[in-house]
């Protein structure tokens, strides 16, 4: 059986375009974390996955790293490092791990975090983390999506996360809200979005709900009564910046827009 060395050395007869990155078997003693570095908390069960994939001699793709005058520093693979660390505590020696070189920028080492496909996803709030970091060295939200392959939208929603403020971030960060419902009660509420949501989530419990959801949190018209506006309004009539409503149908939509009114009010939200 032929391997991938064989074939490369064989290229000039083969025609191959087989090329050649290295990896490295370091040291496990010599590889370190540099704390705060990795904007992905680290998930226990996600290390004791790598531990028992290490005890089982399985596969564990290389570390990307970086080294420094302390080491050799991990820059994605977090978590197979601790794996190996736990792997070893459990009685089975890892003299080494396999790593691969990164080569590049702080920027670059950081959009290599939020990208990387071999880690665990990143949550909204390390991912916003991630932006702000990006943020704090000059860089643009438009700057900031092209080198993370996102959406200017996606990099906005998440800096806006981080202003939420701590309670609000605490209940993203124990699933109580989710990110996308916490940003749209900052937006609305301002510095009393936190207490709104809290007592929202308190209402949510009562009912049984381990989750403050959009819909309990936002109040919004049913589908039925807002499909039911946009039939009333389709007769309507735009003339000087002035919406003219059929008489036949002006009675029906005030109904509606006063349903909605009480809806917001119920709710703690201030009119516009």
């Amino acid at each position: 059986m032929s391997s991938l060395s064989q074939l490369y050395k064989q290229k000039d007869k083969n025609g191959t375009e087989t090329t050649v990155k290295k990896t490295f078997l370091v040291p496990l003693a010599e590889i370190y974390v540099e704390p705060g570095f990795n904007v992905r908390e680290i998930d226990q069960e996600h290390v004791e996955e790598f531990r028992d994939a290490f005890l089982a001699g399985e596969y564990i793709p290389p570390l990307a790293v970086q080294v420094t005058d302390q080491g050799v520093k991990v820059i994605d693979g977090h978590h197979r490092y601790y794996g190996a660390i736990a792997a070893t505590e459990a009685g089975t020696e890892i003299p080494r791990l396999e790593c691969k070189d990164f080569v590049g920028s702080d920027a670059d080492r950081i959009a290599f975090m939020v990208t990387s496909s071999q880690g665990k996803a990143l949550s909204p709030l390390e991912r916003a983390a991630a932006y702000q970091r990006l943020v704090n060295q000059g860089w643009e939200p438009s700057e900031i999506a092209r080198k993370v392959k996102r959406s200017v939208a996606d990099v906005d929603h998440h800096l806006t996360l981080l202003s939420c403020g701590d309670e609000l971030l605490e209940m993203v960060r124990t699933n109580a809200v989710s990110a996308t419902t916490a940003v749209e009660l900052s937006r609305k509420h301002g510095a009393s979005a936190a207490a709104v949501a809290s007592e929202k989530f308190g209402e949510a419990k009562a009912a049984g709900k381990k989750k403050l959801t959009r819909s309990a949190a936002l109040p919004q018209l049913t589908p039925t009564r807002a499909r039911r506006l946009a039939e009333l309004l389709a007769d309507a009539e735009f003339e000087d910046n002035r919406l003219t409503i059929p008489a036949t149908a002006l009675e029906e939509v005030k109904a509606i827009i006063t349903e909605q009114k009480a809806l917001m009010r119920d709710s703690g939200w201030e009119e516009a």
